[in-house]
């Protein structure tokens, strides 16, 4: 039976061993295209931050991690040096008039699920936790997602995320997405 739950120091390997599965250079260019990726690869040393600094949600099955979200508050932006560019760029937008770096929000620092679960709903399961967890002290949830990523644009926008910029850096062109909460 599936468990969407908060993460234990014990379920961080497992976190890291999901996503080695799911970054860009180990999948076939039909995998990229058709299930989608992960862009950022986290060292054991940033995902014990983040556990340390906010809750971070998992899927578990029969004890094995099969999904997560990861939570990454802007004040831990310069852990993961991949990311600085994102948050600046994120000082520098708005949002309904008013400045996001002036408004609670976080960053969705990574989500995926495992191959034998996508399409159950998880994606879905582990995106309500987080509002189940985090509404009190935020409200906005902001990811970037590359364009190449449309199996992720379109669960984000299921999801309820909007698109509020777009941009290309050296690396791939890239949407923002940002999902209200205050409304």
């Amino acid at each position: 039976m599936l468990e969407v739950c908060l993460a234990t120091a014990a379920d961080l390997p497992q976190i890291l061993s999901l996503q080695q599965e799911n970054l860009p250079h180990i999948l076939s260019q039909k995998e990229l295209e058709e299930e989608g990726f992960v862009t950022v690869q986290h060292t054991d040393e940033q995902l014990h931050l983040l556990f340390s600094s906010a809750p971070q949600i998992i899927a578990k099955e029969k004890g094995r991690v099969v999904g997560y979200a990861l939570v990454m508050p802007p004040e831990l932006k310069a852990s993961i040096p991949v990311l600085v560019p994102l948050f600046d760029r994120l000082a520098n937008l708005t949002h309904r008039g008013e400045q996001l770096q002036n408004l609670p929000y976080y960053v969705m620092g990574q989500i995926c699920v495992a191959k034998s679960h996508r399409g159950q709903g998880v994606f879905r399961k582990l995106y309500a936790r987080h509002r189940k967890e985090l509404a009190s002290k935020y409200d906005y949830c902001i990811t970037e997602i590359s364009t190449r990523n449309l199996r992720s644009m379109r669960a984000h926008q299921k999801q309820g995320f909007d698109l509020i910029h777009q941009f290309t850096d050296a690396s791939d062109e890239w949407n923002i997405v940002l999902w209200d909460w205050s409304i």
